[in-house]
């Protein structure tokens, strides 16, 4: 099992990832971030996000996680030490348990209404900073790194 199991997400500053479950986001800046951090890793994501790709992720191991797969043993038998949870909200609230940290790029939208980061209540969480990266200065988005502290 990876000791890193990174959320890595592009919301609005109300905290939604997309206006709806099969909106391919445009509005997100910090594509090439995403691509720097995830790549050499194994990504996981539920059905609708993987729909919603102009491309296969290249570089990175794709596990599609279906409804009724266990994240634990999704989680167990990957051998990396990294990886990712790229969404949607059911994935990462289906995945919260084991996410060790947290990457996070509010983007200035507010859609009022939409898919939520986590698609569900999960437990809660306590976040330790870790960094701030710059994805735009001028339009003042930045990507905030945390690990979760344990309870």
């Amino acid at each position: 099992m990876p000791t890193e199991v990174i959320l890595i997400a592009a919301v609005t500053v109300d905290g939604y990832i997309a206006r709806h479950n099969l909106e391919v986001t445009s509005w997100s800046e910090d594509l090439h971030l995403f691509k720097e951090q995830t790549m050499g890793s194994p990504i996981i994501m539920g059905f609708n996000t993987y729909s919603t790709l102009s491309a296969e992720l290249e570089g990175r191991e794709t596990i599609l996680i279906h409804r009724n797969e266990d994240p634990k043993a999704i989680l167990s038998s990957i051998k990396e030490e990294r990886c990712f949870v790229i969404g949607g909200g059911k994935t990462y609230f289906r995945f919260a348990p084991y996410i060790t940290h947290i990457y996070v790029t509010p983007h200035p939208y507010i859609f009022g209404q939409g898919v939520p980061l986590f698609d569900g209540t999960p437990e809660e969480m306590r976040l330790g900073f870790q960094d701030l990266v710059t994805v735009n200065d001028k339009k003042g988005i930045y990507q905030y790194q945390y690990r979760v502290l344990k309870q």
